[in-house]
């Protein structure tokens, strides 16, 4: 298992309920991969440096997990069809292997 960090934001104006389905779904995507989430930091409501789809703040979320690495691949698809999800990125910590 190696060690990750993503960090995804979504609109400010979408409600709790779809913020948790978002939450859910990638707790759900990792774990079927046999990873296991070690950290979830919500940053809250952040102003992006420049507008992205008509929006000007995003609500960000970091996520440390642990995770082989072929299962990456699902975690990025599925953060791509998310709808909520505006924008994601996940990095390799080879600081905390």
């Amino acid at each position: 298992m190696k060690a990750y960090e993503l960090l995804f934001f979504v609109a400010p104006t979408i409600d709790e309920e779809t913020r948790a389905g978002v939450m859910k779904r990638i707790d759900s995507t990792i774990a079927a991969g046999e990873g296991t989430v070690d950290n979830v930091d919500a940053w809250g409501r952040r102003k992006l440096a420049y507008e992205i789809g008509g929006l000007t703040d995003g609500d960000y979320t970091l996520i440390d997990f642990h995770a082989d690495p072929q299962n990456i691949a699902e975690l990025d698809r599925v953060l791509r069809i998310n709808d909520a999800v505006t924008r994601h990125m996940i990095v390799r910590r080879t600081d905390r292997d």
